[in-house]
């Protein structure tokens, strides 16, 4: 057997990264691709490594000759690269491609040596390697029955989204039988060639095959696998994290803040959001609505300030509105006068946005870092501030505060001249639900120091739409902030959203008596895990402390490289005791959570961390 490697082309939308080399010589983790592929290659019983060069085909045989001096290697050149495509290369190997039964392989993958692994030992003799269609894949789509046999493959221009669910990508991989080779393909090499020009790609005629002919080539499904084809600037940095070694890419997955659709299969316990709402139907709606929302302005300041207001039963001059919540407390932060008072740990979003020397911190004298209005009280009126944060249920630890309590708290602030910030974007998920909220008319004017933050990425499920909102009676205040936004803060989809939520009200105080059925059921579970102390939660997530020597660290580490789940590890955050150890555990739904708690339950079983 032999492999043949094409590595002929420009590679243009990796911009400067290949202003002077071809894409398979581009570093991975500092391994280049084309170095990679060698050496799992070398692993396998071949007779010899055919690579078809083209662009910068100087540097590359230069680099193979000094770094794989060992190998039979042929190179085969393309001197017309730039204005043909896969097919040309692939033609004018076509004498060496006869020879021998052949891997072929694209330059610009990386895969793990699973994925070479299952082509050589499939007992089918014609594979092609394929994987289950998913968002962040490009090009050439298959369609294969119950016995995986090809029915069609699906190049770009016939590429249909409603019809995903039944594509399979090919990974570029391909093991051919020099029978197949010399008495199927290469005939229809030559005669596509002939008929429809060089500028056209191999999996063409893969098609035509398929289509007319009856043949033994078979989809093998790599599921489970890692393998990443590399175009652009984002593909690499996907790749390097996919790639990485384990506490690398647990590094680089934290430092995303995000993003973890681009990983398939990651299950996300890190990020907060309601896994019941929005419901199917609302979803629809925006579907439904998606081109106009595209293709038009948003609404300034005024126009969604009063969707805020109605979405919340407000009045309009109370509100504004946020690119997420972030952007208002960004604001708010560097607006505020003074010593705030803050409670540790909690989300630091907040305390980040000031300066170290003007926080009077408040650390709850306790293992599950809960505390009262009352504590409060009696704190910071011995260490007076001109403004008191309250993130309530506070994160991470899930205290929560009745609004009875928070009123107490409100006249005292009142009554010492303090202004009291309190962020409640997890309040809807506490026993009280909605009613515990502070966002009414009432509440806010005869409070006109009182500020209520809500994120509504976090307890409406929609984090990808970036909405938030601030409300208060202090008009001047509110006027500030509207002036410190740009007018088009928020984008159409999240007005739309806004403008559409009240059909759709009673789903969400469904969903979030769902969630807190949930929420009992996997604190229930958690505490079966013996190394896991559950901290009580009234917010979305459980803060857990860790036992056994099992540090947060490892724990996260071990999680995501057996499991593929991430978690928060609390080792960073401030306010945590230095001899104890802390992860926070997001609360998503019945199917994901039991797969998190089986994981913890082998990690027990298997106790080596």
């Amino acid at each position: 057997m032999q492999a043949l490697i094409l590595a002929a082309g420009l590679g243009r939308r990796l911009g400067e990264f290949t202003a002077e080399n071809t894409k398979c010589m581009l570093p991975v983790n500092g391994i280049r691709l084309i170095d990679r592929m060698l050496g799992q290659l070398e692993r396998l019983p071949l007779r010899r490594i055919v690579i078809v060069v083209g662009y910068a085909r100087e540097n590359l045989c230069r680099h193979i000759r000094k770094h794989h001096p060992d190998k039979n290697i042929v190179f085969v050149e393309n001197p017309i690269y730039d204005h043909t495509n896969n097919i040309y290369s692939l033609w004018l190997a076509r004498d060496l491609m006869a020879q021998d039964d052949t891997l072929l392989l694209e330059s610009d993958l990386i895969f793990e040596d699973a994925v070479l692994d299952a082509a050589l030992h499939s007992e089918c003799r014609n594979v092609a390697l394929v994987a289950k269609y998913d968002t962040w894949m490009d090009g050439t789509m298959v369609k294969i029955d119950d016995d995986n046999n090809i029915v069609n493959f699906i190049p770009k221009k016939a590429f249909n989204y409603d019809d995903t669910d039944s594509y399979y990508k090919t990974v570029n991989i391909y093991k051919f039988m020099r029978e197949f080779i010399t008495d199927r393909y290469l005939p229809f090499l030559e005669a596509y060639i002939k008929v429809l020009g060089e500028n056209e790609y191999y999996e063409q005629v893969l098609r035509v095959i398929t289509l007319i002919d009856s043949c033994d080539l078979k989809a093998l499904p790599v599921t489970g696998m890692h393998w990443y084809e590399i175009d652009d600037v984002q593909d690499l940095r996907i790749a390097e994290t996919i790639f990485a070694p384990p506490a690398l890419r647990l590094e680089k997955m934290q430092k995303s803040f995000g993003g973890y659709w681009r990983y398939s299969g990651v299950l996300d316990f890190c990020y907060l959001v309601n896994p019941y709402f929005p419901r199917r139907r609302m979803v629809e709606e925006m579907k439904a609505n998606f081109e106009p929302l595209l293709r038009n302005y948003p609404s300034g300041m005024g126009v969604n300030s009063l969707l805020a207001a109605k979405y919340f039963g407000l009045n309009q001059e109370l509100v504004v509105v946020g690119n997420g919540a972030a952007e208002l407390i960004k604001s708010l932060m560097e607006h505020l006068p003074g010593k705030v008072g803050v409670c540790y740990p909690t989300f630091e979003e907040y305390p980040n946005r000031r300066d170290d020397g003007s926080l009077v911190k408040f650390h709850p004298a306790n293992p599950d870092f809960s505390y009262t209005a009352s504590d409060l009280i009696d704190f910071f009126s011995a260490n007076p501030v001109e403004t008191l944060l309250i993130v309530n249920p506070d994160n991470p630890s899930g205290n929560f505060i009745p609004r009875a309590d928070l009123l107490r708290l409100c006249a005292w602030a009142r009554h010492c001249g303090t202004r009291l910030v309190i962020d409640e974007s997890f309040v809807d998920f506490a026993e009280a639900g909605v009613q515990a909220t502070l966002l009414h008319d009432s509440i806010l004017r005869e409070n006109p120091h009182l500020c209520v933050v809500k994120s509504i990425s976090k307890s409406y499920g929609v984090p990808g739409l970036r909405l938030g909102i601030l409300a208060s009676a202090d008009v001047e205040l509110i006027g500030c902030l509207r002036k410190n936004v740009a007018i088009w803060n928020i984008n159409s989809f999240a007005e739309f959203y806004m403008q559409i939520y009240g059909k759709y009200e009673k789903d969400y105080e469904r969903a979030c008596d769902l969630f807190r059925e949930e929420r009992a059921l996997f604190a229930r579970e958690l505490e079966n895990v013996p190394f896991l102390r559950v901290i009580p939660s009234a917010a979305n997530y459980f803060l857990c402390e860790l036992s056994g020597g099992i540090t947060s660290y490892d724990l996260a580490l071990r999680l995501l490289t057996d499991h593929n789940i991430l978690i928060k590890d609390c080792s960073r955050k401030k306010g945590f005791p230095s001899d104890r150890q802390y992860v926070r555990i997001a609360i998503r739904n019945r199917a994901d959570n039991r797969c998190l708690t089986e994981a913890l339950i082998k990690i027990a079983e298997n106790s080596s961390l």
